[in-house]
């Protein structure tokens, strides 16, 4: 535990700049994190003899990422309106591109290509796709503020939801796809994510500093703080399913005590999603 703390006081030292600065700063925090998790990603896959195509995996999220982003993409085309229409072009053209590339390899004698091809699409929309929520949610209007509301809010549930399942755990919350989570530790999670989601509400709200606050009562932030922690386990498991599959226990070591950039941000994929529809509905 004292290992994992040092590391998040580490990572949260480094962030924070990038989180306040937004733009490019924050999209290159975020690019590494989710280049680096996609990597990861096809190590994963290759360790039990899949072959999804390295280039276009890991190519093709950032690509991904680079498109969703206002602040790159106006500073790629400054002239043009940007449009999310862009996006789901690359999108499709690199699904197509995939089916093209894995054609071929069938043709060379490799009889896994559909599965390989299967892997490859997955990697780049679930990490790319997705993960460009988190670009999103920080270029929403008061973004920086949202970010430091959902992940703290996700942070905060996940730590107690360790230490006392850790501690206390006694039912298997998913044995197969994490043995040493518990639904005590869940529980827990679900009641400590609530609450400081009332307190981040509270602090965020009544504290005002010159780059604004957010107008969010405590009870919304608590109800968000609420479903935040009930579903982004499920980001933690979706990336255990990845791991057992290629019989690995994290993965990567870049991280000590949390493993690779795949484990850091596993729940934060989750987090982005339902934070930012979250907010379009009831903030916009």
């Amino acid at each position: 535990m004292a290992k994992r703390t040092v590391t998040a006081l580490l990572l949260l030292l480094i962030a924070m700049p990038a989180v306040l600065l937004g733009g490019i700063w924050f999209f290159l925090l975020i690019g590494f994190f989710i280049v680096l998790a996609a990597w990861e990603y096809v190590r994963m896959f290759r360790a039990v003899h899949m072959q999804p195509a390295a280039w276009i995996t890991v190519g093709g999220t950032f690509l991904l990422l680079a498109a969703r982003s206002r602040t790159v993409m106006g500073f790629l085309f400054p002239s043009a309106d940007f449009s999310p229409q862009w996006a789901a072009t690359i999108l499709t053209c690199l699904v197509l591109i995939a089916m093209a590339v894995h054609l071929l390899s069938f043709e060379r004698g490799r009889d896994q290509a559909a599965l390989d091809f299967v892997i490859t699409i997955g990697g780049f929309i679930y990490l790319g796709w997705i993960g460009a929520y988190l670009v999103d949610l920080r270029e929403l209007p008061n973004g920086g503020w949202w970010l430091m509301f959902i992940l703290p809010t996700v942070w905060m549930a996940d730590s107690s939801a360790y230490m006392i399942g850790a501690k206390y755990g006694k039912h298997k919350l998913a044995p197969r796809l994490s043995p040493k989570k518990s639904w005590e530790g869940y529980w827990v999670g679900v009641v400590t994510g609530t609450v400081y989601g009332g307190f981040f509400a509270w602090a965020y709200h009544v504290n005002t500093f010159p780059v604004g606050h957010l107008t969010i009562s405590i009870w919304q932030g608590m109800s968000l703080g609420l479903v935040l922690s009930v579903l982004t386990t499920l980001g933690d498991l979706g990336e255990s399913l990845f791991k057992r599959q290629g019989g690995i226990k994290d993965s990567g070591t870049l991280f000590p005590g949390h493993g690779g950039a795949f484990d850091r941000i596993d729940s934060w994929l989750w987090a982005a999603v339902i934070g930012v529809y979250w907010i379009q509905w009831f903030f916009l």
